[in-house]
């Protein structure tokens, strides 16, 4: 057995897989489905879980073109927070109030689901 860490869209799974020898027909009665661990939380989204405030959710889903904004960084109602790809069109997702960044649970390129946290602002 071996175990190998895999990792799909951003989420990390950990599997035991066996090498079967050269002998080994194709048509051979299946192997057991390999063991899967739990994935790894990833860093950002505990954080933005973890900072206090208003999060800011994504209105539909889509995929993450920009984030326009850093931990710690103050900002003002109305400025671009992320860019949010959706059927073709880039959306830019604006703070609703003053405030300062306490988390960020996304990332360029990462795909989102409507209602998922995007950024937390207090």
């Amino acid at each position: 057995m071996k175990n190998l860490r895999i990792t799909v869209n951003g989420v990390a799974y950990d599997v035991q897989v066996e090498e079967l020898g050269a002998d080994a027909s194709v048509n051979s009665a299946p192997a057991p489905a390999a063991a899967v661990a739990a994935p790894a939380p990833k860093k950002k989204a505990a954080a933005a879980a973890a900072g206090a405030g208003e999060k800011v959710a994504a209105p539909m889903p889509g995929t993450i073109v920009s984030v326009n904004v850093t931990d710690g960084q103050s900002v003002k109602k109305g400025d671009v927070l992320v860019v949010l790809e959706a059927m073709k069109m880039e959306n830019e997702i604006k703070a609703p109030k003053d405030g300062t960044i306490t988390g960020i649970a996304v990332s360029k390129g990462e795909s989102v689901d409507t209602g998922a946290t995007l950024v937390t602002i207090a």
